[in-house]
C-alpha cells in the first residue's frame, strides 16, 4: 500500500512529550483502541487503525519466512541433539565419514542442546501463537527473537554440521524479525498480521511437511538396523523429492511396504506447500512489481492522450516545434569541435528524420470505445509483463542455487570425494531435475545436512520455474507447432486465402500468374478441327427414350 498519509493524519504524528497519546483531529470522535502511542521516536500503532501501511516485505513476507523455515530449523537441532557430533575414523579408511564411528558426547553437552531444541520449539510456538493472535503481537515476537538467539548460542556440540545449520537458522530468521519489529516501532503497520488463506495454508502446509519428514526419517531409522537417524533424514528427502540417488535404500520387506504410503503422502504434501509457495511469490510480485508497471503504463498513457482533434493538432506542432530546436541546437556548435561531431550530428539529424516521418504516437480518445481499448491495451501489456517478470524471477533464483549450491557441495565434497566444481555443478542439475543417477551424491558429514536444507529450496524453486514456463515459453512454442502445422502438414481450410486476402499486392500476383497459365493451357489445346467424333456410348436422348417400347418404371427410371 501507499505510504502517503491522509491529509487529517499530520496532526496525529506530531511531536508530543514523552509518553503521550495523539489522537484524531479535534471535533472527530476517537473510536475505541485506536489510540496511537508516541514513544521518542517510536510510533506504536494499536491492532487496527485507518492509516495507511507501508513496508509490505517486512510486514508480511518476513513472518512468513520465518514461520516456513522454522520448522527446518527445529528438524535441524533435532537432528543435532539425538546424533554424536565427535566420530572415529576408520584406521584403514581415513576421511572417509561413511565408515567412521561415533562415541557418545558428555551429559552437558546433551543437555545445552535439549534446552535450545526446547528453545527453538517455545520460539516457534510464539511465532504462530502471534500468528493467531492468541498472544498479543508485542510479547508474542520478543519472545520468539530471544528464544531463537538463545537456541543460537548453545546448539555447537552434537550432529555439528546440522547444529550449525540450524544456529544460522535461528540467527537469521531472528534478525529478520528485528526487522518486522523495527517497521512496527517506527509506525509503518499496526501490530497485526492480517494472512490470506494462501498464506496461512502455506505455514500449516510447511508444519505438516516437516513433521511428516522428521516422523518418517524416526520410522525408518527404527526399521533399519543400520540407518542412523540423520542418514534416515537424508534417506526420507530424498524419497519425497524423488531424487532417488540410491546410496541408502530399504533392506527389509517391512521398509519396503513403508515406503509406498509414505512417498505418495509426502509428494501429496510437497506440491500443496509447492503450490502455496508460488501463490505467495505471485503476490509478492503482484504487489510490489506488477502494480508499479500497470501505474507507469496508465501515466504513460495519460501522458499521451487527447481528447479532441484540434488538441491533438496542437501537441503535433508542440512535438515538432521541439524537433525543429534540437536540430537548431545542434547546430549551433563551435567550428572547433563541428569536425569532430559531425558524424554524430548526421546521425541525429537521421534519427530525427525518421521519427519525424512516422506517425505521431498520441492517443485520441475522443470516444468511449478509444478509452475502452487503451484501458484493455494496459490490461494485456500488465498480463504480459506479469508473466515473463514471474519467469526472469524464477530463472534468476534457479540460477543463484545452482551455482551457489555447487559452491557448496565442492567445499563440503572435495575432501571425501576430491569432487571438481564442475562435478558439482552437474549433481545440482541432476537433483534439481530430480534424475538422480546415483554416480555422484553427496557422502561427507557436512554434504548431507547441506543437501537437506539445499534440495528443500532448490527443487519447488525448479518447479515454480517449470509452471512459470509453461505460462510463457511453453505456451508459446505450442502456439507456433499449431500455426506450423495449419500451415504446412494439417492445412487449415480458408487459411491460404484468408492470408493473400490480407496482402493485397500478393493476391493481384497470384491472380495474374492463375490467368496467365490458363492462356497457355489455352494456346497449348489449340482449336478443334475436323469432324467432332461421336461417342460411341454416349447416353440416349430423350426422343430415343420415348421411342423405346415395354419398358417398365423401373426400367424408364433408369434410362432417365
Amino acid at each position: 500500500m501507499s505510504g502517503v498519509r491522509p491529509p487529517n493524519a499530520s496532526n496525529r504524528t506530531q511531536a508530543l512529550p514523552f509518553g503521550e497519546y495523539c489522537g484524531p483531529p479535534t471535533g472527530s470522535p476517537e473510536p475505541a483502541g485506536t489510540k496511537v502511542k508516541k514513544i521518542w521516536k517510536f510510533h506504536l500503532r494499536p491492532d487496527h487503525d485507518d492509516e495507511p501501511q507501508d513496508w509490505w516485505f517486512a510486514s508480511t513476507a518476513i513472518p512468513l519466512l520465518a514461520a516456513t523455515f522454522g520448522p527446518l530449523a527445529n528438524v535441524m537441532s533435532i537432528a543435532a541433539l539425538i546424533t554424536s557430533w565427535r566420530n572415529n575414523y576408520d584406521v584403514d579408511n581415513p576421511g572417509v565419514d561413511a565408515l567412521s564411528v561415533a562415541f557418545p558426547d558428555p551429559h552437558w553437552c546433551i543437555a545445552l542442546n535439549a534446552v535450545s531444541l526446547a528453545c527453538g520449539f517455545v520460539g516457534n510456538l510464539f511465532l504462530l501463537l502471534n500468528f493467531t493472535k492468541l498472544v498479543r503481537y508485542i510479547i508474542a515476537l520478543p519472545t520468539t527473537i530471544f528464544l531463537w538467539y538463545l537456541a543460537t548460542g548453545i546448539t555447537y556440540s552434537q550432529g555439528f554440521w546440522h547444529a550449525v545449520i540450524a544456529a544460522v537458522l535461528y540467527l537469521s530468521l531472528s534478525m529478520v524479525l528485528m526487522v518486522n519489529m523495527l517497521g512496527y516501532f517506527l509506525g509503518h503497520y499496526p501490530q497485526h498480521f492480517e494472512l490470506s488463506d494462501e498464506q496461512r495454508n502455506l505455514i500449516l502446509q510447511t508444519m505438516m511437511f516437516f513433521i511428516w519428514l522428521a516422523g518418517g526419517a524416526g520410522v525408518f531409522a527404527r526399521l533399519e538396523p543400520t540407518l542412523r537417524f540423520v542418514d534416515a533424514l537424508y534417506f526420507c528427502d530424498v524419497t519425497i523429492l524423488t531424487i532417488g540417488f540410491g546410496d541408502f535404500h530399504p533392506t527389509n520387506d517391512v521398509s519396503r511396504g513403508v515406503v509406498f504410503p509414505y512417498s505418495v503422502g509426502g509428494i501429496i504434501i510437497l506440491g500443496l506447500m509447492v503450490s502455496s509457495i508460488r501463490t505467495f511469490a505471485q503476490e509478492i510480485s503482484h504487489d510490489n512489481i506488477v502494480r508499479t508497471h500497470a501505474e507507469k503504463r496508465r501515466v504513460q498513457i495519460i501522458d499521451r492522450s487527447v481528447t479532441s482533434p484540434f488538441e491533438l493538432e496542437q501537441r503535433r506542432a508542440q512535438h515538432e516545434a521541439i524537433g525543429q530546436r534540437q536540430i537548431r541546437a545542434s547546430s549551433r556548435i563551435s567550428p572547433a569541435h563541428r569536425s569532430t561531431r559531425n558524424n554524430y550530428l548526421k546521425s541525429g539529424l537521421n534519427m530525427i528524420q525518421r521519427v519525424g516521418s512516422r506517425k505521431p504516437k498520441l492517443l485520441l480518445l475522443q470516444e468511449e470505445k478509444d478509452r475502452f481499448d487503451a484501458m484493455r491495451s494496459i490490461q494485456r501489456s500488465t498480463s504480459t509483463f506479469k508473466k515473463y517478470s514471474a519467469l526472469a524471477m524464477s530463472v534468476i533464483a534457479f540460477g543463484l542455487l545452482w551455482c551457489l549450491g555447487a559452491i557448496g557441495f565442492w567445499k563440503a565434497e572435495q575432501e571425501s570425494q576430491g569432487l571438481t566444481y564442475f562435478q558439482a555443478l552437474y549433481l545440482c542439475y541432476v537433483s534439481l531435475l530430480t534424475i538422480g543417477y546415483g554416480d555422484l551424491s553427496p557422502s561427507s558429514n557436512a554434504g548431507k545436512p547441506f543437501f537437506i536444507v539445499w534440495s528443500l529450496v532448490a527443487v519447488p524453486t525448479m518447479t515454480i520455474l517449470i509452471s512459470d514456463m509453461g505460462d510463457t515459453v511453453i505456451g508459446s512454442f505450442k502456439r507456433g507447432t499449431f500455426t506450423l502445422a495449419d500451415w504446412t502438414v494439417l492445412p487449415k481450410a480458408g487459411l491460404w486465402r484468408s492470408f493473400l486476402e490480407r496482402h493485397p499486392r500478393l493476391w493481384s500476383w497470384f491472380q495474374d500468374k492463375s490467368e496467365e497459365a490458363e492462356e497457355e493451357k489455352r494456346i497449348a489445346r489449340g482449336f478443334p478441327t475436323g469432324p467432332v467424333e461421336e461417342n460411341e456410348h454416349a447416353p440416349p436422348t430423350l426422343e430415343q427414350i420415348a421411342e423405346l417400347d415395354a419398358l417398365d418404371q423401373h426400367a424408364l427410371a433408369r434410362q432417365l
